[in-house]
């Protein structure tokens, strides 16, 4: 979302035209020092065969967490109370195994790469840990969206560079977030944030006004808080329910933006602050994003959705998950460099993929159906619009969950960072491949550990990006933009 640091405006909240507008004149106050200096090089590229072979990427991400047994590291010959409720069926890879709730994705096993053995030492909610390059993370950090420790977000760090590269304004903002802010619709969340390359590079996103179409019983699993209805619309949605690229303003006119624009012209020139080369780039990135963005049909028209056919929609599933992935084809195709889709938590705690209740039914009639339906037609959709090759896909979380089910209402499973899984697809990644491997319970790594830093860093590396450049924060300290990740050739062709 674009908020100067500073501004009045709690950031769960939506934006609005007024506040873009806004941004003009406060942008030289606050994002005056926020220009990091540019990246150098400070060591060669590993020569490895997948650099550079992805112009855009979809970063699918899952908060809350799948459990591995149920998805995509089943466990068939396990006891029931480590394998579940759950069967496992065969996909088009021999021998490969998923769970029963993935069809769709088991019949095209063989165009992804499965990575089975992520694991790290955080059983947290880790929205930063999981999608930039800090190297450790804890409760603080996680609560704090402006920990002066945070380390952009990947789709910042990309947007970044190519702002250095190209100053101009893309069809699409490089860095766009669907549907709606990360943790705007229960408790706010770090992670898709610029760090310190400062909240000039934070990740813009869409806005999704709409109550679900189910109404579901939500259960927080504690004495202490009540269960309650909630409207989720990640459990399904109408036809006509919109994303939005800004929140809607009935009122405003594009006479008043041309007057509002004049109005900011003037000010750039009144005002001695924007005499500084430094401040006059971060105000004049900014007001030529939110021009952009109010005057630019191409971002408006590639989140309506209703203009493709029904049966492209249907595939996707009429779910706000599985919508917000066919916005995010549209994305690329309108320009887009970075697009991020986020099944996030929704009203109450122990929503999202956070199955410590209700496990049973959750994964059955929402989770199940809702993601496959979605990850299986956006890789189709890709592959067959000649756009796969060059896009990299990746679906993360933040951690895995307990090897045994909990006995609690229809199961559950705690938090477990040890051992858990991924999918990437496209671009330079291997087609029909299982990376790593776990114990008979998936609860530790017994072969190929990855960090989450590692997938984060090859990402990048696909992306054409060298993760031994140098990056500065606002102190001027150096920073390799991989971290401490490394790129891993085990998930290339």
């Amino acid at each position: 979302m674009i908020r100067p640091a500073g501004c009045p405006i709690p950031s769960h909240q939506r934006i609005s035209r007024r506040d873009l507008l806004r941004i003009g004149t406060l942008a030289p106050l606050t994002w005056g020092a926020t220009r990091a200096a540019d990246a150098r090089p400070t060591g060669d590229a590993p020569a490895l065969p997948g650099f550079g072979k992805a112009e855009r990427c979809i970063l699918l991400y899952l908060w809350g967490s799948p459990g591995q047994q149920e998805t995509l590291d089943p466990k068939p010959d396990a006891p029931l109370e480590v394998r579940g409720e759950f069967q496992s069926i065969d996909s088009a890879l021999p021998g490969v195994r998923v769970g029963e709730i993935l069809p769709r994705i088991a019949r095209l096993l063989d165009r992804v790469t499965i990575l089975r053995s992520l694991t790290h030492d955080q059983p947290i909610h880790g929205t930063a840990f999981a999608l930039s390059g800090v190297p450790t993370t804890d409760l603080n950090l996680e609560g704090n969206l402006r920990d002066p420790r945070h380390w952009p977000f990947i789709g910042s760090v990309v947007e970044y560079l190519a702002d250095r590269n190209d100053p101009s304004p893309s069809p699409v903002p490089r860095n766009f977030g669907l549907p709606f802010p990360v943790g705007s619709r229960r408790r706010a969340k770090p992670g898709a944030l610029g760090g310190f390359l400062g909240s000039a590079y934070d990740t813009i996103w869409s806005e999704f006004a709409a109550d679900g179409t189910r109404e579901l019983l939500r259960d927080a699993g504690a004495p202490d808080v009540l269960p309650k209805l909630v409207r989720d619309p990640f459990a399904g949605i109408r036809p006509t329910d919109r994303l939005e690229s800004i929140a809607t303003d009935q009122t405003f006119s594009l006479d008043r933006l041309a007057g509002r624009s004049s109005l900011l012209d003037q000010l750039e020139v009144a005002s001695p602050a924007l005499a500084r080369q430094q401040a006059r780039t971060a105000f004049d990135r900014y007001r030529t994003l939110a021009r952009s963005m109010l005057t630019n049909g191409k971002l408006r028209a590639a989140l309506d959705v209703q203009q493709e056919p029904t049966p492209v929609r249907d595939r996707y599933g009429m779910t706000l998950f599985g919508q917000s992935c066919l916005a995010a084809r549209r994305l690329l195709e309108a320009g887009g460099k970075f697009v991020t889709v986020c099944w996030d938590e929704y009203g109450l705690v122990n929503t999202g993929w956070d199955t410590h209740v209700h496990m049973r039914s959750r994964l059955k009639d929402e989770l199940g159906p809702g993601f496959d339906m979605a990850f299986s037609s956006l890789l189709t959709d890709l592959s067959d619009r000649g756009l796969l090759d060059t896009t990299a896909i990746a679906v993360i979380s933040e951690h895995g969950r307990t090897p045994f089910v909990q006995n609690v209402t229809e199961g559950g499973r705690d938090h477990w960072a040890r051992a858990y899984s991924a999918l990437l697809a496209g671009g330079p990644f291997a087609q029909g491949r299982v990376v790593g491997r776990t114990d008979p319970i998936a609860g530790d790594v017994v072969d190929t550990p990855f960090s989450p830093k590692d997938v984060i860093t090859t990402l990048l590396y696909a992306l054409g990006i060298n993760p031994q450049w140098e990056i500065h924060d606002r102190s001027g300290r150096p920073y390799q933009i991989g971290g401490t990740g490394r790129v891993r050739n085990e998930l290339f062709r």
